[in-house]
């Protein structure tokens, strides 16, 4: 286990709990300065380049922040299931915790957009951004309302993610003003896969996920059809945030990412992907890539927001 996937609380919280159990004392040293790591010194490096460039202004996107954030972390690894690979090893120590996973030194998909837009409004509050205030930015997008109350709290599904954050400031959705099509598709994915999710075959967690997916029935996805994307992507700005819908049945989406307008005009795509295994811009433009994807059916598209 790494210390750079948890807030010091975290830390101390999930050690406590091993020492009790071992009768062992708390390992020396842990509560000093536990996560400097490299982690931390990319969060000193990137809030100073955020600062010393000026985008760090609320007459400024904050999605401006997000994609120099990106551009920093370009060739950092992909790494697929951090979130549920943490979440086994601390229930292992705390049944039914939840820990706050973090890393500024590999990423998914929805890791690196929290990731940049938590660095950018962490830098925003504070001249030197703290570890905490970084967690605290990612608790408040990854978990419904902002708070964080076990894995059922998570925003698993990310039209769910655009939804709640939109409710609270943090995001607005342009899938209607961009002539989105409903998509009213029933959310089932996750139960209907149980066995993709370890953290389902506890019957309570999979009991609320269920209810869960059920409330989400009647909200429908605005979704840009693929072949409109040309038509829109005038009116799509740098550091939005994407979403590409999918066909798959109770899926809503298969991938995040960040749209990025290179310096001769032309949008593409800001992610980091599976296929590549490091944070990039792709070479295609955003319509190529959308089109290019398997049983993909469009975008959804959210532009994020400073927030108080």
């Amino acid at each position: 286990m790494s210390s750079r996937f948890f807030t010091r609380r975290d830390l101390l919280r999930l050690a406590g709990a091993a020492a009790a159990a071992l009768a062992l004392p708390l390992p020396r040293g842990l509560s000093a300065r536990s996560a400097r790591s490299p982690d931390q010194e990319r969060l000193d490096a990137w809030t100073c380049a955020l600062r010393s460039g000026g985008l760090i202004r609320r007459d400024e996107p904050i999605g401006r922040a997000a994609i120099q954030v990106g551009e920093l972390a370009a060739g950092t690894p992909y790494r697929a299931g951090t979130l549920d690979a943490y979440l086994l090893a601390a229930r292992a120590r705390t049944p039914g915790y939840e820990p706050l996973t973090l890393s500024l030194t590999q990423f998914d998909c929805v890791t690196l957009v929290e990731s940049c837009l938590a660095v950018s409004r962490a830098a925003a509050r504070d001249s030197a951004a703290s570890w905490e205030r970084f967690g605290h930015e990612i608790e408040r997008m990854r978990y419904r309302g902002g708070v964080r109350r076990g894995y059922t709290s998570r925003l698993h599904y990310f039209s769910e993610w655009i939804a709640d954050g939109e409710r609270r400031g943090l995001v607005r959705d342009l899938g209607a003003e961009l002539g989105g099509a409903e998509d009213g598709r029933p959310l089932r994915f996750m139960t209907a896969n149980r066995a993709k999710y370890p953290a389902l075959a506890d019957d309570e967690v999979f009991r609320r996920i269920t209810a869960m997916e059920r409330r989400l029935d009647g909200r429908p996805r605005r979704v840009i059809p693929t072949k409109r994307i040309p038509e829109v992507v005038g009116r799509i700005e740098t550091g939005d945030v994407l979403a590409f819908a999918t066909e798959i049945a109770g899926l809503d989406v298969t991938h995040s990412a960040f749209a990025y307008r290179d310096p001769a005009g032309v949008l593409r795509v800001l992610h980091a992907p599976l296929s590549g295994g490091v944070v990039e811009v792709t070479r295609t433009t955003l319509p190529e890539y959308v089109a290019a994807i398997r049983r993909a059916t469009g975008i959804l598209v959210a532009r994020p927001l400073w927030a108080v």
